[in-house]
């Protein structure tokens, strides 16, 4: 059974869209399994550079079946946006299928996501405000709204009116001056439900299908491990499932189909939002590197954070997914760097720690222990096997697969599919053949 999962292995935005891209060309199904437009997937191929939001970055493979899974937040206006911008660019999008299970996000949904924000004040989570978590919140409370509901106007009806006085009613107990308007969403709803009509459908048997006759499967995270609801830096998180475990979940998989787990790891790190983050470098490298990589987020535009590569969480994250092994990506940003410092420990009240610790306060006050090693200072970007490589960046791969524990078979050193080096099991299953 061909099931191969991607995830992230920090905090997101480690080059997910590139890596789905790369596999997608051999890929028979691509599901996108959780999460919201809350999250963006930037793939640079022969028709351009696109930023995927909700459309599985398979897209591009005419012959692919991408799927909207049902553990997706769906916002029916974002998607139209992207599916209209897509074909406008000659992308075909007939090969899409919608869960009819996926959870709608709803406009209140999205102005309840900022007045959360607001009333936590110096607690903030830094949300991107796109309404995800009110989405997933309403979800577990069994009072959302599925894509299906759209199929039935009267019961959508009822039930979007049920929602919008429960959360007016919170609006004003609040003092929020706010109110929500239900036939301004009923008139846009209709209008949502008639666009995409064609593309709803109930997933299951086709996605139980595809299993059943060892399909290759694509299942494309999209968000990153240290943000898993469970697992991640809590409560600086996203609000639903994002390892292995949770993709099997989102999208309808037995986790016995999984033959190949992949991690996506930056050769650096990055984070959007608050909490956490030992690595950050708050100095001109951290500046340099994020001018330098264009680190500024493909959803919300925000400044990404950025630091040396943490192997104290990357080596968490790998464990708790069971990833057979990496793809790391963007190696070509340090090409510049004379010396390169890689986390191998952490030291929190004067104990040093080789996992990070639960608490975001004591994960706060942990100081990275970096091991130095010789920058390469050549340009990467052109370089197609592995043993072309310098010594140096040969070094510094090595040593993160040591302190990761897994390989690295898909190894980026530019954003073009064609700047990509694979090695081992995955050798035959990237795109160009090396």
């Amino acid at each position: 059974m061909p099931v191969t999962a991607v995830v992230g292995g920090h905090w997101g935005d480690e080059g997910k869209g590139k890596v789905i891209d790369l596999l997608a060309s051999k890929s028979d199904v691509v599901i996108r399994a959780q999460g919201g437009d809350n999250a963006g997937h930037t793939v640079v191929n022969p028709l351009g550079e696109f930023a995927l939001h909700l459309v599985p970055a398979g897209i591009f493979n005419p012959d692919a079946i991408c799927i909207i899974a049902p553990g997706v937040a769906l916002n029916p206006s974002a998607l139209i946006q992207e599916l209209d911008a897509l074909e406008q660019r000659g992308v075909s999008t007939r090969g899409l299928l919608i869960s009819d299970r996926a959870h709608l996000v709803m406009p209140y949904h999205l102005l309840m996501d900022r007045v959360e924000e607001e009333q936590r004040g110096a607690d903030a989570v830094g949300t991107t405000g796109r309404g995800i978590g009110p989405t997933y919140g309403d979800k577990v409370a069994r009072i959302g709204l599925r894509v299906g509901d759209l199929r039935d106007p009267e019961m959508f009806r009822r039930r979007v009116t049920a929602a919008v006085e429960q959360k007016n009613a919170l609006l004003r107990s609040l003092g929020r001056p706010e109110q929500i308007s239900v036939t301004e969403i009923i008139a846009d709803c209709v209008s949502y439900a008639e666009r995409l009509q064609p593309y709803i459908c109930d997933v299951a048997p086709i996605t139980a299908g595809a299993v059943e006759r060892d399909a290759a499967i694509l299942l494309e995270g999209a968000h990153a491990t240290l943000l898993d609801l469970d697992h991640g830096t809590y409560p600086f998180v996203t609000t639903s499932a994002c390892t292995v475990a949770g993709l099997c979940q989102g999208a309808g998989i037995p986790p016995r189909a999984i033959s190949h787990a992949i991690g996506v790891y930056k050769a650096y790190t990055t984070r959007v939002g608050t909490g956490p983050m030992p690595t950050e470098l708050m100095d001109a490298t951290g500046d340099y590197i994020r001018e330098h990589a264009h680190e500024f987020g493909t959803t919300t535009g925000r400044a990404r954070r950025c630091g040396w590569f943490d192997g104290v969480v990357s080596r968490y994250t790998a464990r708790l997914n069971g990833f057979d092994s990496m793809a790391l990506t963007r190696l070509d940003i340090l090409d510049e760097m004379t010396t390169i410092d890689i986390c191998v420990a952490y030291e929190v009240d004067g104990v040093q720690q080789q996992y990070p610790p639960s608490d975001p306060g004591q994960l706060a006050r942990c100081r990275p222990i970096y091991e130095e090693l010789p920058g390469w200072r050549t340009s990467l970007c052109s370089i197609a096997d592995f043993v072309e490589l310098p010594p140096e960046a040969v070094r510094f791969v090595g040593r993160v697969e040591e302190i990761v524990g897994i390989p690295a078979e898909i190894i980026g050193v530019g954003p073009e599919r064609s700047q990509t080096i694979s090695r081992g099991e995955l050798r035959n299953q990237i795109w160009p053949p090396r």
